[in-house]
């Protein structure tokens, strides 16, 4: 993500200086007349052995060769990272020479393949740079061509991208599309984007759909380039001499600006190898090469611009993209009119799917049909747009106008801006996707939805026999006998086979998402008469299930329906039941019988995670590392993000607390129990309602009767947070005076240059350290006390992931105020308060501990 910033170096070198190479290259000379020969082991290579510049082996045909540069002394496959003729290799035996003219020209069979275009301007020599630059030196060593004016896939350290360049992928042999990075100009701004190109659309105005973009750069003046830096950060540098700069990945490792880490002496290569490739699959992704990886030697990626495959048009073709549970691996699901290449997994078009339009009489309504392809949204371009309609009442009636349209082969229906939209399409090119609020309407053939019949009637002669009609009256009692039989058969079948339709309805209806609403008598069967239970939460107990399939649930009993029970149950079940994220607990199923009131969810292995981060007696064998915690710090945030942000009503969970972290047999975050969500409409920035959720979690706006907003739930993140890393309780009075109040001496700690003595003290140290600042300055940002100082938790993620430089947070009020107090004589009073509250409830409850005091104790003022 971008992290702007401006830059106040005049010193930086203006756009020439940026593009051109320095001239005093210490590189080996290639004179005039020089040749390269395919097939034969030859190459140019640069001075310290970094690249070489000579024929590679096609990867599709080891009998015909490429044009390239690559890194020379890396072991294994050679990676390219710049071609001349990458989309038109040669044969053994081509040439490429320097001529007497000054023009690098490559030659198969007499027939000129590619040409620098130099010839006549007063090229002298040729060299091969350490920074996998290839030039053509004239006269007093000034550059007259260069390859990184002519980037292919790859971008180099210090290889500038202007607004004029891009990089491009090899194009599809099945398809003939190709991805492409390059500045993306609007009309009053400029981006960095990444674009998807069809041949078949080159000639018209529109040719490509972007699906990616980066930072908007708005009335700048002067140059503008993107560029990868030594540090490994990419950024797009602007301005009259680059005084302006803005991130779009910045390395965790660098620590200065990012002109001072472009490398002004560009013939040399940085310490570090690092490249940024745009791959065939449509990602744009930063390689670091690591010597030393597990004892092997390999690139590591280190940063990708899209995250999940379905974002990238074009993944499946024209079909539709998904993903399975683990959201790494694709499956494509072909439209009707579409066929699947065998080579690559993708959907293409038959002619049958393009629209076929009589002008003079249209097409008649009745040829067509529509096919409803349920959450299911589509990437198309502006010149596939026949209409778009913001004025739809129904679903059916984006429907009905592709299927009045007759230039239309679908349409989709969503909501944009809160606004429903249908947009009607004369084309299907770029792929679709799956999306829960959109719906895709196709207009196929009538014509195989029916069978006009192929039974073959033949007329009875005048007078017509009477052994005829008898032996007509034989099969007829047959088949009466035999549709009888089938009848009872049938009958016998339903009957008796009624519980595995059942199972097969609840695993179709699991699969797809819907929660299904159960009997009381299947819940007591499925959970043998709630006989394992797994907790209790504020309103009910938790017991496991499993269903027809054996898939294993947990199934939540509500006890209470007093006051709010009825209220939360009907809030959980319209509002998880239509959510779908990987961080958030699946909804599979209800049941709403009588005063009965139970939720299904998916089971959970691991159980919640104030079981693996406060330690006890019961869970003293459970124990997270420091990736692990940093891994569900992230996805939880990312799932609170899901709800304040993307959901078509905003939510607001106001109970987030380690109880309701949920982790499976992989240790993934799931945010669970929203039975004091609280839904706002995106119209809505704030809701006041009555005090909610846990004490030492609760926002100090419940306190004091201020209007709620999802900052609330920021701040119970930023508590969660802070004993993620500290293993703890916040308020724990079984430490003493100076650390029983975690926030207060984990922000001193982290003031006075030792953070790493709050982390869990059964990690010994083992940390990340530049993870564990992150976090604590994430977490004191999120329970500042002023609502407007917290961050949304999109920013919250972009700053855990490192996108978002994070500052210093000033001293959270509440934290100020118990230190101005004096922290000897809070601990003192707290103590007090502690010893009698666990003397009286002793007498009640002997199992109640130290940590459940401090998690009900704590309100913060």
């Amino acid at each position: 993500m971008a992290v702007p910033f401006s830059l106040c170096r005049p010193a930086v070198l203006g756009l020439a200086l940026l593009i051109l190479e320095c001239g005093c290259s210490l590189a080996s000379e290639i004179p005039l007349g020089s040749k390269l020969v395919a097939g034969q082991d030859a190459s140019w290579v640069s001075d310290n052995g970094t690249f070489a510049f000579g024929f590679s082996p096609d990867i599709n045909s080891r009998n015909q060769f490429q044009l390239t540069i690559w890194f020379h002394q890396l072991p294994g496959d050679r990676t390219v990272v710049w071609s001349a003729n990458r989309n038109y290799p040669v044969n053994k035996g081509a040439v490429l020479e320097l001529d007497s003219s000054g023009n690098l020209v490559l030659t198969d069979q007499r027939t000129t393949v590619w040409t620098s275009n130099t010839s006549g301007r007063g090229v002298t020599r040729a060299a091969m740079l350490d920074s996998g630059n290839f030039l053509l030196y004239g006269i007093n060593d000034s550059p007259i061509w260069q390859s990184f004016s002519h980037p292919s896939d790859t971008l180099l350290p210090n290889q500038p991208l202007s607004a004029s360049l891009e990089l491009t992928s090899t194009v599809s042999h099945s398809r003939g599309g190709y991805y492409s990075l390059k500045m993306l100009q609007q009309r009053t701004s400029l981006s960095l984007g990444l674009t998807y190109s069809l041949p078949e659309l080159s000639e018209k105005h529109f040719s490509n759909y972007s699906y990616w973009s980066g930072p908007e750069i708005s009335n700048v003046t002067g140059d503008i380039v993107a560029i990868l830096d030594d540090a490994g950060s990419f950024g797009i540098m602007y301005g009259e001499s680059f005084i302006g700069a803005v991130y779009v990945y910045k390395n965790d490792g660098d620590n200065g600006s990012l002109s001072s880490n472009v490398n002004q002496n560009r013939s040399t290569s940085p310490s570090t190898l690092r490249r940024l490739t745009l791959e065939t699959n449509g990602n744009l992704r930063l390689y670091r090469w690591d010597n030393d990886l597990n004892g092997t030697r390999q690139w590591v990626p280190e940063w990708a611009a899209v995250s999940s495959p379905c974002d990238i048009a074009g993944t499946c073709g024209n079909g539709i993209c998904s993903l399975d549970r683990s959201k790494t691996n694709v499956s494509c699901k072909c439209l009707p009119g579409t066929s699947k290449d065998g080579n690559e997994g993708q959907c293409f078009a038959d002619k049958s799917l393009a629209a076929n339009c009589d002008s003079q009489h249209g097409s008649p309504k009745s040829e067509y049909k529509i096919q409803v392809v349920q959450q299911t949204n589509y990437y198309f371009s502006d010149s596939s747009v026949i209409a778009n309609y913001s004025d739809v009442r129904t679903l059916s009636s984006c429907g009905d106008a592709c299927l009045t349209a007759c230039e239309c082969v679908a349409s989709v229906y969503g909501l944009r801006e809160e606004k429903p939209y249908c947009w009607v399409l004369r084309s299907l090119e770029y792929g679709g996707f799956e999306d829960t609020a959109s719906t895709l309407f196709l207009k196929v053939s009538d014509k195989g939805s029916y069978n006009p019949g192929n039974t073959r009637h033949s007329g009875d002669s005048s007078g017509g026999s009477s052994r005829h009609e008898k032996i007509m009256v034989i099969p007829i009692v047959l088949s009466m006998a035999l549709l009888i039989a089938l009848l009872c058969f049938l009958l016998y079948y339903s009957l008796n086979k009624r519980r595995t339709l059942r199972r097969a309805m609840e695993s179709s209806q699991i699969f797809s998402g819907a929660p299904m609403n159960f009997t009381y008598r299947d819940l007591q069967h499925r959970t043998a008469n709630f006989s394992q239970l797994l907790g209790t939460g504020g309103f009910g107990s938790v017991y496991k299930g499993s269903l027809g399939d054996g898939t294993l649930v947990a199934v939540k009993k509500l006890d209470r329906m007093l006051p709010h029970g009825q209220k939360e149950f009907i809030t959980e079940v319209n509002t998880i039941g239509s959510m779908h994220h990987m961080n958030l607990v699946r909804l599979c199923g209800y049941c709403s019988e009588g005063s009965q009131r139970l939720l299904v969810y998916e089971f959970m292995k691991n159980g919640s995670l104030d079981k693996w981060i406060f330690p006890s007696f019961k869970s003293r064998d459970r124990f997270l590392d420091w990736p692990t915690r940093f891994r569900i710090a992230i996805a939880t945030a990312q799932g609170i993000a899901y709800f304040h942000e993307q959901c078509r009503d905003r939510i607001i969970h106001c109970d987030i607390k380690p109880e309701n972290i949920l982790l499976d047999e992989n240790f993934n975050a799931k945010v669970s129990d929203f039975g004091l969500a609280k839904m706002m409409g995106r119209e809505h920035s704030q809701v006041v309602t009555m005090i909610r959720g846990t004490r030492g979690y609760v926002a100090p706006e419940w306190v004091s009767n201020r209007p709620i907003t999802v900052k609330a739930d920021v701040f119970s993140y930023g508590m969660l947070l802070l004993e993620i890393v500290g293993g703890r309780r916040n308020l724990d009075m079984s430490f003493d005076a100076e650390e029983f109040f975690f926030p207060g001496w984990a922000y001193k700690e982290l003031t006075t240059g030792s953070p790493k003595n709050v982390a869990d003290r059964r990690l010994e140290w083992a940390v990340e350290e530049t993870e564990l600042i992150r976090a604590l300055k994430v977490g004191f940002w999120c329970i500042q006390d002023e609502v407007v100082l917290r961050p949304s938790m999109g920013e919250v993620v972009k700053m855990l992931e490192g996108s978002i430089e994070v500052q210093m947070p000033p001293m959270p009020q509440t934290v100020e105020e118990i230190i101005e107090e004096g922290l000897e004589h809070v601990y003192k009073a707290m103590k007090r308060e502690f010893n009698h509250l666990s003397s009286a409830s002793s007498n009640l409850n002997p199992s109640t501990s130290n940590a459940t005091f401090s998690c009900s104790s704590m309100s913060p003022r």
